[in-house]
């Protein structure tokens, strides 16, 4: 952890040293990017400056508390030593929380993909239910949500529905929802009473910003189609449905939902940008470390991460083996207990796998 720690505040301060050339302020594009980046190591450098100070301080108190002939005094630095030691527990935690995302992938803004699985209109109705329970949690959070595009059915459920949620700490948070949701209840369409089992998945994609992802003209082509937006009759009658497919990694966005080829252009765009930062960052994961393969994180669409029981009022988050028995209250919106728990456990996945690199490390050079 503090060797990663060390290895972010030398880039922090190689960032801010670049920033002061006269050479770079001169080149806007460099310049902007580089503000970017330092703004994103500062995250988590200003915090380890902090800790830093304080362990500092906390040395200063240890020597006052032992070398004071003073009782009055003696006391107060050691009541200061409790103060700086409970900033100190609570600082290191935050640092922690923060190493689960890479600053370069900590991002405040997320594409927020749900399509329906297997099961027909009860699946379709399941997705439309996660987006809302999504939607509650992103809401109580101070989170914007936005609809980018959608291809509701006639019960009220949706094919699929694509979203943005912008807010502090979104992509930390809801990074871990990627995956296979699976529901068992009753549908509103079962006349006999039968519990069905359906299926829907999610995917969270960081969104970059424009200048971190190059697409070159000659990489694309883009479609247009009848768009079946809102209506009635302007149905298919429009070309103004717009299909990207980026050609050399085959990734396709589309968007059908406004009446203007332009608006819809213009989010197709965002879909490519949110998928071709994902695709980047999983082969620098796949290479990277086999952690990042775990299901935790991955963004496996095929995995089954978690099962919602509606008769039994019961979600179970297979990853970590949590059940809760309060699924009304979790599709409400009230997610904090579920994700808390994976945050602490991919926590702890992951120091425990830089506590093994540090013993083969160590080994290594024994040997």
């Amino acid at each position: 952890m503090w060797a990663k720690l060390e290895e972010i505040l030398k880039r922090y301060r190689e960032v801010e040293r670049q920033l002061g050339d006269p050479a770079v302020v001169g080149n806007g594009a460099r310049a902007s990017q580089l503000a970017k980046e330092h703004g994103l190591l500062a995250r988590v450098a200003k915090p380890y400056l902090q800790y830093r100070q304080i362990e500092e301080e906390l040395a200063q108190a240890e020597r006052l508390a032992k070398a004071e002939s003073d009782p009055e005094l003696r006391a107060y630095a050691v009541e200061e030593m409790q103060h700086l030691l409970q900033k100190q527990q609570q600082l290191r935690q935050h640092l922690e929380e923060l190493l689960l995302v890479d600053p370069a992938e900590d991002r405040d803004s997320i594409i927020l993909e749900i399509r329906a699985g297997t099961g027909g209109e009860e699946a379709a109705l399941f997705a439309a239910d996660l987006f809302r329970m999504y939607e509650k949690y992103a809401h109580a959070r101070g989170w914007q949500v936005e609809v980018l595009d959608f291809n509701a059915t006639d019960l009220g459920g949706f094919k699929e529905i694509i979203c943005s949620v912008t807010g502090e700490n979104v992509y930390r948070e809801l990074r871990y929802e990627s995956g296979g949701h699976r529901v068992q209840r009753v549908p509103k369409t079962e006349q006999q009473g039968r519990i069905h089992t359906s299926a829907a998945t999610v995917a969270v994609l960081a969104e970059p910003e424009e200048i971190e992802i190059e697409i070159k003209p000659d990489e694309v082509r883009i479609d247009t189609f009848a768009s079946g937006g809102p209506g009635g009759q302007h149905q298919n009658k429009t070309q103004s449905g717009v299909r990207i497919v980026h050609l050399p990694t085959g990734i396709v966005a589309e968007c059908r939902s406004e009446r203007s080829q332009h608006k819809n252009k213009a989010t197709a765009w965002r879909m490519l940008r949110a998928k071709l930062y994902q695709h980047i960052a999983q082969q620098k994961a796949a290479a990277r470390a086999q952690e990042r393969r775990d299901l935790i994180g991955t963004g496996d669409r095929s995995d089954r991460i978690r099962t919602y029981n509606f008769p039994q009022n019961r979600v179970t988050d297979h990853r970590i083996g949590l059940t809760l028995y309060k699924l009304d209250a979790v599709m409400n919106g009230e997610l904090h207990e579920l994700i808390r728990a994976l945050i602490e456990y991919d926590r702890k996945q992951q120091f425990e796998q830089l506590s093994l690199e540090k013993v083969v490390a160590a080994n290594s050079s024994e040997d």
